[in-house]
């Protein structure tokens, strides 16, 4: 279990992060979010023992981060670093031996694993000979190869298409399965909300929200209403609480509303003669919350 309390850090008269507090359980994945500059990185740094936090403490079961704890983590950089002239199979190796792995632990993996994430190129091609997309994908193999407990992923989908994001994907959930923990950064709320357990907001280096991705979307209230009804947009907007109304291609009314309740009247008259095809009340997206996090006062 990661445990990070209360961490603060500050470069002169910059506060990076303050009041940072948060746990990750064995199988869980929390995502950390928040505009560029918002603290990210400093946080994972933090984490990683790269920069001493001001106050509190960063424990990895119930212990201090020490070079044995360093060798269950798997990080990925938000900024990319392979050796061009070395080889698939010994950038892998490299990188697993300083994690505390033998070549013999590692070797007989490797094709698996480059396999699993469908990489264009033998273990004996050099890194230089592979396009931008495969040397990223080698990258992550060298982040999860030696199975580690803790997944730090800084920005892991940056680049990827769907397909290899797909990939990704995929070997997040299996780490997850076999019990790591994982926190990774996104500036794309899709990913987050597809995998994460929890989540947490920074906005200049504080936490603007912290929880489940369930729990933050319902405390901002089912006021997004999907409908498919004889009702026109002029008829909609004529309810109390109708703060906007759009229609979709597929002719599906989108109504934004100031409250949950709102939605009552509109069920009552959407359905006075019967059966409709379409009405869900939703809260709103987690890019709509984080929109409207990142542009509040400071």
């Amino acid at each position: 279990m990661l445990e990070v309390k209360d961490i603060r850090k500050t470069f002169g008269d910059l506060t990076a992060v303050d009041d940072v507090n948060f746990t990750i359980k064995p199988g869980e994945i929390m995502g950390l979010i928040g505009q560029n500059g918002a603290g990210k990185t400093t946080t994972f740094r933090i984490i990683l023992d790269l920069l001493t936090a001001d106050t509190g403490d960063v424990l990895w079961k119930g212990q201090y981060i020490n070079k044995k704890v360093l060798n269950s983590i798997g990080y990925l950089p938000e900024e990319r670093g392979l050796y061009p002239k070395v080889s698939i199979e010994n950038q892998l190796l490299y990188f697993a031996q300083l994690r505390g792995k033998k070549a013999k632990e590692i070797k007989p993996l490797i094709d698996e694993w480059l396999d699993k994430f469908e990489v264009k190129g033998k273990r004996t091609d050099k890194i230089k000979t592979l396009s931008k997309g495969n040397q990223q994908k080698v990258q992550l193999i060298t982040t999860l190869i030696h199975e580690p407990e803790l997944i730090i992923l800084d920005e892991p989908f940056s680049g990827l298409d769907p397909v290899n994001a797909d990939l990704l994907e995929d070997g997040i959930k299996e780490a997850q399965a076999k019990g790591a923990c994982i926190i990774f950064s996104s500036h794309n709320m899709n990913n987050v909300e597809e995998l994460c357990d929890s989540l947490i907001m920074l906005r200049n280096g504080r936490p603007v929200l912290n929880g489940t991705i369930r729990d933050i979307r319902n405390q901002f209230g089912r006021t997004k209403l999907f409908l498919e009804s004889d009702l026109t947009e002029g008829e909609l907007r004529a309810f109390p609480g109708v703060k906007d109304v759009s229609t979709t291609k597929e002719g599906v009314s989108v109504v934004h509303l100031t409250e949950t309740e709102d939605g009552k009247a509109i069920f009552d008259a959407a359905t006075r003669n019967g059966y409709i095809p379409t009405f869900s009340q939703q809260p709103p997206t987690l890019e709509e919350i984080f929109k409207r996090m990142a542009g509040e006062k400071r």
